[in-house]
């Protein structure tokens, strides 16, 4: 039977609570289809992911994006988000892309980052397929590789490059425009989802980035509540 609900796994980080929760609110607002939400909360898995914190990663979720799969218990479809994105467009369009030809599917960026920190002083580390895990439609089936205990003893390049996967031809691509990298690329009006990959407007250094503004109303948004008489 088709699947008529989205699930939709988005890193949560304590250092950027405020992201998760705009970002949650920016696909309620212009999906046409249910959504199921579950963020990643380290203190949530402590039953299931005891990796230990690694030096270069910069965000709390930078490994456990990896369970998605077992925690949809190998069924179905599930996407992955990091949670310093903006979604601009009906999930919808993304999820109608599914092709079970493919293990998992993204944008497959080809670029060198711009700067060498991002937000919070933290290294902007440089490798190959990087941001491809950023944003993941997992075909959960075909990825039950990613147990808790693969998860937690792989290497990140490991993980980040789906050398998990018999191989690349597992990827299906993404257009870009689902996973839009701010400052990295120039400002495209069609982007559907756009990622604040070097840090978030809710950062003092991005608050005037572009998207920025779109960010901040949809901030605004998630605050409302409508006062009585």
């Amino acid at each position: 039977m088709e699947q008529q609900t989205v699930r939709i796994f988005v890193g949560f980080d304590s250092k950027e609570v405020v992201a998760y929760h705009v970002l949650v609110q920016s696909i309620i607002e212009k999906s046409s289809l249910p959504v199921e939400f579950s963020p990643l909360v380290l203190s949530n898995l402590s039953g299931v992911f005891n990796r230990e914190r690694n030096a270069l990663q910069s965000t709390e979720f930078s490994f456990s994006r990896f369970l998605t799969p077992y925690l949809s218990g190998y069924r179905g479809w599930s996407i992955f988000m990091d949670c310093d994105m903006l979604m601009r467009a009906d999930i919808a369009e993304v999820w109608a892309l599914r092709d079970e030809r493919y293990a998992v599917m993204c944008v497959k960026h080809d670029y060198q980052p711009k700067i060498d920190t991002k937000f919070l002083g933290q290294t902007q580390t440089k490798y190959e397929k990087k941001n491809w895990s950023s944003f993941i439609m997992f075909n959960n089936d075909k990825c039950r590789t990613l147990t808790p205990d693969y998860v937690n003893t792989a290497t990140g390049l490991q993980l980040h490059q789906f050398k998990w996967l018999e191989n690349d031809d597992q990827i299906g691509e993404l257009p870009v425009t689902w996973n839009y990298l701010v400052n990295e690329y120039d400002y495209r009006e069609d982007a559907k989802n756009v990622h604040f990959t070097d840090g978030g407007p809710y950062f003092e250094k991005y608050k005037d980035d572009d998207y920025a503004e779109e960010w901040f109303a949809a901030r605004e948004r998630t605050l409302f509540v409508q006062q009585g008489a």
